[in-house]
């Protein structure tokens, strides 16, 4: 299994994983209108492009060709030195297979390299992926809300994990 970059060309592949995990992991959390809403405003070919554009770097997991999972993530993060990981997501059938693993120890590793010592993320606060993080000693900081129009919320827990 390797991770790589994605380019533009390959926030085709991002928009597909995402397309083939959102709706299994959040089939239980949220509605299917906000699941719909949430994969538009993010997962569009043009919020992906903005993203990309605006320096969020895209990887992905892949072996052979075929992919399993993706992430996005951006460095100084609000000036600050830290890695925000927007994005982590995995096919369920690869999941528990040590995809995630990767792509983390992938970012952390970049992170490093530009001198970022802290990784940040924001996990729905049901989603089953907490675990996963805490096993890779991420702490849970806090909880926030984040209203993202149309009467949605997104309810997280910002996790951070020192480097």
């Amino acid at each position: 299994m390797n991770v790589i970059y994605a380019d533009e060309n390959g926030l085709k592949t991002v928009r597909t994983l995402a397309l083939q995990t959102w709706p299994d992991t959040f089939k239980n959390i949220l509605s299917p209108e906000q699941i719909d809403y949430m994969l538009e405003w993010m997962y569009s070919a043009n919020a992906l492009r903005e993203q990309f554009e605006n320096g969020i770097q895209f990887i992905l997991a892949e072996d052979n060709g075929e992919y399993y999972g993706f992430a996005a993530y951006e460095f100084h993060y609000k000036n600050e030195l830290r890695t925000k990981i927007h994005k982590i997501y995995i096919l369920p059938d690869s999941q528990g297979k040590g995809v995630g693993k990767l792509l983390i120890d992938f970012i952390s590793n970049d992170a490093k390299k530009r001198t970022n010592d802290i990784l940040t993320l924001n996990v729905n606060r049901y989603n089953k992926a907490i675990g996963f993080y805490e096993k890779l000693g991420f702490k849970t900081m806090y909880a926030e809300d984040i209203d993202i129009g149309k009467g949605f919320l997104m309810e997280d827990y910002v996790m951070e994990k020192a480097l």
